[in-house]
């Protein structure tokens, strides 16, 4: 299948040259075409103009299109999932798990569309306002660029183009290269709904060269990009003055409290740390169990990781598939490797079969081991014993990354020290690091990223705030 760029509501390009593989089986199932510089330029001036459009666009109609793509991505299912397992090799019942996501977020953002609204001001509260009436109203910022990562091909992207589209604004999207299929599908999807042409526009390329352009760019507003912390870095270094979103990972603890559920903790630790093969920003990384819990959590740790069913992530039997490519199957077997010289164990995994690599599990690790210290971003978790809660909670929060931590305990008193102590953008009681749901604010502090996702908060950073004073004359 051969795919182009969607600019202006027409697919154009050059003669595809870049090629999509199933992720699992090395086969090239699709090939696409790659943006130049005048393709990145045609695309943004498209959106400048729908703009306008979807700035004028009245509320309801902008809700209809939310709802509507909501309805097609429902229609089209397994069609939506069987690519999403191919090209990003999730497995099929965490594809679907994705497409359900997906629908999910574009009903709430067809929802809180219809919510967007302003304030009144009382300017009277001081004597200098005496005599006027205020209010603020949301005003959409324009030309929004989309950056989306390779993990979660639809419902990620769903998460910037789905509010954008909600508060008024046109979008260019840039989609992850190893995974644009699923992007040029939802493309398809959009239009259908009924969005304007030039409301949503397709490039695809590298970030180097395609991401650099978009992102520099005077014309855009906003930027959202999710994907690593040195590309968050360089982004910010490039936008200027314009809005920007930043979800950028996490080395995602786990804190095991010995009044713990363990069956349960183990569970869904092993869930958390190895469903697309770790490859999610907040995949359980580091868990920090109390004695005396540390042995039965890491004996049901390990026989929950055992279980997990590896393979093609096609067959409706698999649990865990391949990593992304070759070149990170080998970083992460080259990290294990690094952590197993310095002294760490593996209990179980540890190995690599071509882009597979089997969920591990470690213990014996030490705070400045890779494994540790930096986003993992592949199916390992390490098991760290502590004497108490408190050093747990230090250890959990001894990181630059900051996105969510996940505690397992019926302690009240647990939850509201942890709660204080872990600068967190989400802290999750009795359930992993793992836990989302598309509605909820969701983002980091410190090294993992700038504001927040989740329908409502993502329209917010997407619009601006417009002030109107009214001075009352006889």
């Amino acid at each position: 299948m051969e795919y182009k760029l969607f600019i202006d509501g027409k697919w154009t390009g050059e003669s595809p040259s870049l090629e999509i593989t199933n992720k699992y089986s090395g086969e090239t199932i699709a090939s696409f075409s790659q943006a130049s510089r005048e393709d990145v330029d045609a695309a943004i001036a498209s959106a400048q103009r729908a703009a306008a459009v979807m700035a004028q666009l009245p509320t309801h109609q902008r809700s209809t299109i939310l709802s509507r793509t909501a309805t097609l991505l429902q229609e089209r299912y397994e069609d939506f999932a069987t690519t999403i397992a191919a090209e990003a090799g999730k497995a099929l019942k965490f594809a679907r798990a994705e497409v359900d996501r997906a629908i999910g977020t574009f009903t709430f953002a067809a929802e809180e569309a219809k919510r967007i609204h302003g304030e009144t001001i009382p300017l009277d509260a001081i004597p200098a306002g005496e005599g006027y009436f205020g209010f603020y109203r949301r005003i959409p910022v324009g030309v929004v660029v989309a950056i989306g990562p390779f993990n979660f091909p639809l419902n990620l992207i769903a998460h910037k183009v789905a509010p954008a589209i909600a508060a008024g604004n046109a979008v260019v999207l840039k989609p992850a290269s190893t995974t644009p299929i699923t992007a040029a599908k939802l493309c398809q999807v959009l239009v259908e709904a009924g969005l304007p042409p030039g409301a949503i526009n397709l490039v695809v390329g590298s970030g180097r060269t395609v991401g650099e352009w978009l992102v520099s760019d005077e014309r855009v507003s906003k930027v959202s990009f999710t994907g690593s912390p040195e590309v968050g870095k360089r982004i910010t270094e490039l936008t200027g003055i314009k809005k920007v979103t930043l979800e950028l990972g996490n080395t995602s603890p786990v804190i095991i409290a010995p009044d713990a559920d363990l069956e349960l903790a183990a569970q869904r630790c092993a869930v958390g740390a190895y469903y697309n093969s770790g490859q999610v920003c907040i995949s359980v990384q580091r868990i920090y169990t109390q004695q005396p819990a540390y042995e039965p959590f890491l004996e049901g740790f390990v026989k929950a990781s055992q279980a997990m069913v590896v393979g093609d992530p096609l067959d409706e039997r698999v649990d865990v598939g391949p990593m992304i490519d070759l070149k990170e199957a080998k970083r992460i077997e080259d990290w294990v490797g690094e952590a197993q010289r310095d002294g760490a164990q593996v209990i179980t995994g540890g190995q690599r079969q071509g882009c597979v690599y089997l969920p591990t599990v470690l213990t014996n690790v030490t705070a400045d081991m890779k494994v540790i210290a930096e986003e993992a971003f592949a199916p390992i978790a390490s098991v760290v014993p502590c004497d108490d809660f408190e050093e747990a909670v230090r250890l959990a929060g001894a990181t630059d990354y900051a996105l969510q931590v996940g505690i397992f305990t019926k302690d009240i008193n647990r939850v509201f020290q942890a709660m204080d102590r872990l600068h967190f953008g989400g802290v999750i009681i009795n359930d992993t690091a793992a836990f989302r749901v598309d509605h909820m604010p969701y983002g980091g502090n410190r090294k993992s990223g700038i504001g927040r996702e989740g329908l409502k908060f993502a329209i917010e950073e997407m619009t601006s705030i417009q002030m109107v004073a009214i001075r009352l004359t006889n």
